[in-house]
């Protein structure tokens, strides 16, 4: 709850929480079940996904057949549990070399899509392993990361509908020097989400601002695209785009006021915090001037 409140304090009414700590199927359900209860107690809206292939556990590692025997626990064990309690709206598997190939990426998200989620691929992170390509090939919801995608990437998620979602806090983080080819992306014709990545080993940072001013800055987006990319875009990577995103008619009151004259200053102001409020079906999430709070 601390986490969800910081990041309704950056402006943040929907958030996608994934699993993927735990890799037993105890530890999986243990942290989507307390998904699904934040879910139902805060105002704010939360997209739960399943990301139990999110690195193949280290004692499976070292066992001959230890992958394999893995993906058929993924597949055979945690996904028909998860399906039945209705944990999840996403599947996501790291689709990287090194972590799950694109063969075994392929068989946990059909196999996930079969029970009756929808899927996601972290793609091509920090080498170009096709992970773009069976994003668009499958018709994933989207494809994050992409900081080493390939030219065939860029092609084939501008064939698809496949949204990219990029996390420049991340690459930030980590000390890499290069961010992913967001401009190229954009110019293909690829629509462009940005995010915080928040988690405990690449991404410490519930600042979402700072996140526009990386768009900005790191990736070249104008900070047009920018508030695109963390509204329209965003919503478009959780499937919410005919719901939420946009300030219009019928769409859910979703709202961030912020201490600021001009809408550049919203990357402008580097790490600082000028969410005065924000509300979620217009309810209040983050109510810091108290004067702002409304109930119903």
């Amino acid at each position: 709850m601390p986490r969800l409140a910081a990041l309704a304090a950056s402006g943040v009414t929907t958030v996608e929480v994934k699993s993927g700590y735990g890799l037993s199927l105890d530890d999986e359900l243990k942290t989507l079940r307390v998904v699904r209860r934040l879910a139902a107690e805060l105002p704010m809206r939360v997209v739960p996904t399943w990301l139990g292939a999110h690195e193949i556990p280290l004692d499976y590692r070292e066992r001959a057949d230890g992958r394999r025997e893995y993906v058929h626990r993924l597949v055979h064990e945690m996904l028909p549990v998860i399906a039945a309690e209705r944990l999840a709206r996403f599947a996501d598997v790291f689709c990287e070399p090194g972590v799950f190939t694109v063969d075994e990426s392929r068989e946990i998200l059909t196999a996930a899509r079969q029970a009756g989620l929808e899927i996601k691929l972290h793609a091509d992170e920090l080498s170009a392993g096709g992970g773009a390509e069976l994003a668009a090939t499958l018709g994933a919801t989207s494809a994050d990361h992409l900081a080493a995608i390939s030219d065939a990437g860029i092609a084939a998620l501008a064939a698809s509908e496949t949204t990219a979602t990029l996390l420049p806090a991340t690459l930030l983080f980590l000390g890499k020097r290069d961010q992913a080819p967001a401009r190229r992306l954009i110019d293909a014709g690829v629509p462009v989400a940005v995010a915080t990545d928040f988690n405990p080993g690449t991404s410490p940072t519930t600042n979402f601002p700072l996140v526009l001013t990386l768009a900005v800055s790191q990736l070249r987006l104008s900070v047009a695209e920018a508030v695109v990319a963390a509204t329209v875009n965003g919503a478009a990577a959780l499937r919410l785009a005919d719901r939420v995103g946009q300030l219009s008619p019928g769409f859910s009151a979703d709202l961030a006021l912020w201490a600021i004259d001009d809408v550049r200053e919203l990357p402008y102001w580097l790490g600082t915090g000028r969410c005065r409020a924000s509300w979620t079906r217009g309810k209040p999430c983050h109510p810091r001037d108290l004067g702002l709070a409304f109930s119903r």
